[in-house]
């Protein structure tokens, strides 16, 4: 999707993520602002890491800047031009060369919300940061190929906390601080199904993606369950290994699938006359969930292919939970 330079931020959201994009307008206006600012940042952030081709110490360097400027201890202008012509993308090359509105866009904001937008990004930059220097020994192709993987499944879930639980937590204070403050509800394991809920969705990613990753070099599954299954990075997807792969595979997907059956909990928390937090809520659950049963059903070979829910599935998912939101019963329902 193309992005031209006089594109506005709002503009920027809709050529960055088009899924996401959705589930950002249907959200109050109280709140819509600060989240689609958190996400472009975000994002910003993200793509910084991901320009391969650019070396690590330059990117390192790079989101240190950023960081910097984010949490208000620089104030240097930032000029991501070089990084920007290389990228594959008209809104990626954009959105590093727009960098500036973005940070300067976070003085439009109350105090409070700075400091709950600068606290996510600081967490999610710093699992960048780890992300790059855990990784930075892979060798990607021939038959020199490294495939460096986590550990431990402590250090997977550290990791989804950081790139997603965060988010979780960040938008379940920004819903109470403009939203519903004053709500009878338990604190305490709402933000707890928050972080669950990004969590989920984080590990959703990392199991469809995970071809893709250990072409990269990279392996979210850690050394713990690996060995003991007799299995390595290497040759992980292999054919002789789908009966050894597979139950391994399920275990982490009825993980995934716990944590989004709290963030369905979560939105059932949200008062019920919050419909719109309500709908974004249930969008990217619905969407795990069905993507959770292809994952489920897939051989090595599929999973190969990237197993994806198609639009027409989404448009039925988001169709179907509109419909039922008026109707509590059907709403409960729609999300067990």
């Amino acid at each position: 999707m193309s992005a031209e330079p006089g594109t506005s931020l709002n503009d920027l959201l809709r050529a960055t993520s088009r899924s996401f994009y959705l589930t950002l307008r249907v959200l109050p206006e109280a709140i819509r602002p600060q989240i689609g600012l958190a996400y472009l940042l975000a994002r910003t952030t993200d793509t910084i890491a991901d320009t391969d081709l650019v070396p690590l110490p330059q990117r390192l360097e790079t989101l240190q800047k950023l960081r910097e400027r984010i949490v208000g201890q620089s104030t240097a202008p930032l000029n991501f031009g070089e990084l920007a012509e290389h990228q594959g993308t008209d809104a990626e090359k954009v959105l590093l060369e727009k960098v500036e509105a973005g940070v300067a866009a976070l003085q439009s904001f109350s105090e409070r919300d700075r400091s709950l937008i600068r606290d996510v990004l600081t967490i999610i930059t710093g699992g960048q940061d780890l992300d790059l220097q855990r990784f930075a020994g892979a060798a990607t192709a021939g038959p020199t190929q490294k495939i460096i993987a986590l550990e431990t499944d402590a250090q997977l879930d550290d990791y989804t906390y950081r790139v997603a639980g965060c988010v979780g937590e960040f938008w379940t204070r920004m819903c109470r601080l403009h939203l519903f403050p004053r709500a009878p509800l338990d604190e305490k394991q709402f933000l707890m199904d928050g972080i669950r809920f990004g969590k989920g969705l984080q590990l959703v990613n990392i199991l469809r993606d995970l071809p893709v990753d250990l072409k990269k070099g990279r392996c979210y599954l850690p050394m713990e369950m690996l060995e003991p299954a007799g299995l390595r990075p290497e040759t992980l997807l292999s054919g002789v290994n789908e009966q050894k792969f597979l139950p391994l595979y399920r275990r982490y997907l009825d993980e995934a699938e716990a944590h989004l059956r709290a963030g369905m909990n979560y939105t059932k928390t949200v008062p019920f006359g919050q419909f719109r937090v309500r709908l974004a809520c249930a969008w990217p659950i619905l969407i795990g969930m069905k993507t959770i049963d292809k994952l489920r059903a897939a051989d090595v070979n599929q999973l190969q292919q990237r197993v994806k829910v198609s639009r027409q599935e989404v448009r039925s998912l988001m169709a179907c939970s509109i419909a039922a939101l008026p109707f509590p019963p059907v709403w409960r329902k729609l999300l067990t």
